[in-house]
């Protein structure tokens, strides 16, 4: 920091140490103007001669008033112009009172608003010149009086831009600040968001497969001593399920890497074109799962092949995990306008319930149900789960094909 910058710093600490500062030096240009005669004989002159008792009096008071600026703008103006016109009246040769009137009306200025500006300084400038070329010693049109008429003006326009320029310039700080703010909270809600959606990702990978995982190693378990070959199947099948779900996580996993590593994916690859490998999954598992697809079109968004395959595959979860060894799925997928319906069906009649995730659906204590929820919703869609009429349940998903923004372009 320069030495300028430290001095300045320290009267900005010390504003009435900068006000009595700024008073001293107008007290000596008022002081050594008093000794100029501009009516001499030969022109402009230096008198050394001592001005009258009355014009240093009111010199010396118009100064000290300025001491007082910042606390008392309007006072200490109505203060220094009424000294200016006594100046104006009785003083012969004219001394520079009118100086103090010039900083008391530039500090009025550029503390209150325009409005005001303009009537305190009209009426100022109307005061102090009217005065001076009605009662004055010297003509009406000298221009001692032009010049009061002037520096008054040249006061008020000077505060009015000082004001302006602190305004926008706080206007403009605010505006940054506002900025940052919100810049930080959009950050938070991303963050959170994407930690919600790798949160769902994970339970779905680890839920289905841990399922099957599950299902295999008891049947396993189940006939390995009577049947040893169909243990080794079972167990074929543990292991194709936990390649899968290692396969899930590291691509779920992936997307906490850094953003320029290559080999880091950027979105799940799971979608409806998978939805056969995945009731494949169910069936090795001894669940009887029936796949009814309506749905050929263009291509689904990535967001929304995920979530309808998610939503898939946790229902299946469900009913493998809750309703019950006999129990028959159907998976039903159809595209309707620009909506795409996913509905599963089954009718088991496990008394586990379904993974509502505490939704009231049922007596799961797990956020199968909610994730499904939460995934929809966010694609602003809807979701209805339930019992059915005479056993079983039901979860029935409409995600819309276009973006919601697009639709309302399109309507009037």
């Amino acid at each position: 920091m320069s030495t300028i910058q430290r001095a300045r710093c320290r009267l900005r600490a010390h504003p009435f140490a900068l006000d009595a500062a700024l008073a001293a030096g107008v007290l000596v240009c008022m002081v050594a103007g008093s000794f100029v005669d501009p009516h001499g004989p030969h022109g402009v002159t230096w008198e050394l001669s001592t001005p009258d008792p009355l014009s240093l009096t009111l010199m010396a008071l118009g100064a000290a008033a300025l001491v007082l600026r910042r606390r008392a703008p309007r006072a200490v103006l109505a203060l220094t112009g009424a000294a200016s016109v006594v100046e104006s009246v009785t003083g012969d040769p004219r001394a520079p009172v009118a100086m103090c009137v010039v900083v008391a009306l530039y500090t009025v200025a550029s503390t209150t608003d325009r409005p005001t500006t303009w009537r305190v300084g009209l009426l100022t400038m109307t005061v102090l010149t009217g005065t001076a070329m009605i009662a004055g010693p010297l003509p009406w049109y000298a221009q001692e009086n032009l010049g009061l008429l002037a520096w008054t003006g040249i006061g008020a326009t000077a505060g009015d831009a000082v004001r302006s320029r602190r305004a926008f310039v706080q206007a403009i700080r605010e505006r940054a600040e506002r900025a940052e703010r919100t810049r930080e909270e959009e950050a938070r809600r991303r963050v959170a968001e994407e930690r919600l959606r790798i949160a769902r990702d994970l339970h779905d990978v680890v839920a289905h497969h841990i399922a099957l995982v599950n299902v295999q190693a008891g049947v396993a378990a189940h006939v390995m001593d009577k049947r040893p070959d169909q243990a080794k199947e079972a167990l074929a099948h543990v292991r194709e399920a936990s390649r899968s779900a290692l396969g899930e996580l590291r691509a779920t996993v992936g997307l906490l890497r850094q953003s320029d590593d290559p080999e880091a994916p950027t979105e799940p690859t799971s979608g409806l074109d998978r939805l056969d490998e995945l009731a494949g999954t169910f069936r090795s598992a001894g669940l009887r799962v029936l796949v009814a697809r309506e749905d050929q079109g263009p291509a689904l968004p990535a967001a929304v092949d995920l979530a309808a395959y998610r939503v898939i595959q946790e229902a299946l979860t469900n009913v493998q995990k809750h309703a019950g060894s006999e129990a028959n799925a159907e998976v039903s997928v159809v595209r309707v306008g620009p909506h795409i319906e996913i509905t599963v069906l089954d009718d088991g009649t496990g008394a586990g319930g379904h993974d509502d995730g505490g939704q009231g659906t049922g007596h799961g204590g797990g956020h199968g149900l909610l994730g499904m929820r939460e995934r929809v919703t966010a694609l602003r869609g809807t979701l209805t789960t339930g019992p059915r009429f005479g056993g079983g349940f039901r979860v029935h998903a409409i995600l819309p094909v276009e973006p919601r923004t697009s639709t309302a372009q399109d309507g009037p």
